[in-house]
């Protein structure tokens, strides 16, 4: 029971194919308490989904680029938060798909605020809730290295999230507070579907991985994320732990 009375607050949450569906689950199976968020239209699909779980959790309200929301969060998760999990990102159509050269700032501000900074008003927002320590983990995709196809914006946004985690890691480390990013293989989501020529991406992990990848099975990635929420990694922070396969480590 690796969380055992701990507190767990998990975003993104969309429905049972979710990788935060499975962080979720998997947390509840290790003896967390969970507590989900959604917000506007995704809010039934999201209370849909937590009668799936093994317990059904609240769901709170959050739109993390709302004021009001992040300034009401603490009062209504109460008490205390032994771990956060990130699992929020958005790009506009025009962000995506190979529209590099021609999206318009509006457009590429919004994936800038929903996928990176997101990451430091969530942390801030349960900062207070976290007055013991604990820890934040972040789901990513690796962008610090290389340029994806099709991935555009999106990718530049990711590359911001992991810079975000390190500075966030450097500033809340004295509250014993662990920032961290699972990098993920891709996953078939509704997120991932989202992506026109994702199937780039399944295509290319089929062959490469060292290990296989199945884009159908987020389980791998949400066992990183219940261990690095749990107390196995007490001097781990700033840290990418990739979940991919071993991708990642392959040239060609």
């Amino acid at each position: 029971m690796l969380l055992s009375d701990k507190r767990i607050l998990v975003t993104g949450v969309l429905n049972d194919a979710s990788i935060a569906f499975s962080v979720a689950r998997r947390a509840q199976e290790e003896g967390a308490e969970v507590i989900l968020t959604s917000f506007g239209r995704a809010m039934s699909l999201t209370q849909r989904a937590a009668r799936r779980l093994p317990s059904e959790p609240p769901v709170v309200e959050l739109d993390v680029s709302a004021p009001a929301d992040l300034d009401a969060l603490a009062e209504r998760v109460g008490g205390r938060l032994d771990g956060v999990l990130h699992a929020i990102g958005f790009a506009p159509e025009s962000c995506l798909g190979g529209g590099f050269l021609s999206a318009p700032w509006e457009d590429v501000a919004v994936a800038l605020q929903i996928s990176a900074y997101s990451l430091k008003s969530l942390a801030v927002a349960c900062r207070p809730l976290m007055t013991g320590g604990g820890t934040i983990v972040g789901l990513d995709f690796d962008n610090s290295r290389v340029a994806w196809p099709v991935y555009d914006w999106m990718g530049v946004a990711k590359a911001a999230l992991e810079s975000t985690a390190r500075y966030l890691a450097r500033d809340l480390g004295a509250e014993g507070i662990r920032v961290n990013l699972v990098a993920a293989g891709p996953v078939r989501t509704v997120a991932a579907r989202s992506i026109p020529g994702f199937e780039q991406f399944e295509d290319a992990w089929s062959t490469r991985a060292p290990l296989g990848w199945d884009v159908k099975d987020p389980s791998p990635v949400a066992s990183a994320c219940v261990a690095l929420l749990s107390d196995l990694f007490p001097a781990t922070t700033g840290e990418i732990l990739h979940v991919d396969g071993g991708y990642h480590a392959i040239g060609a």
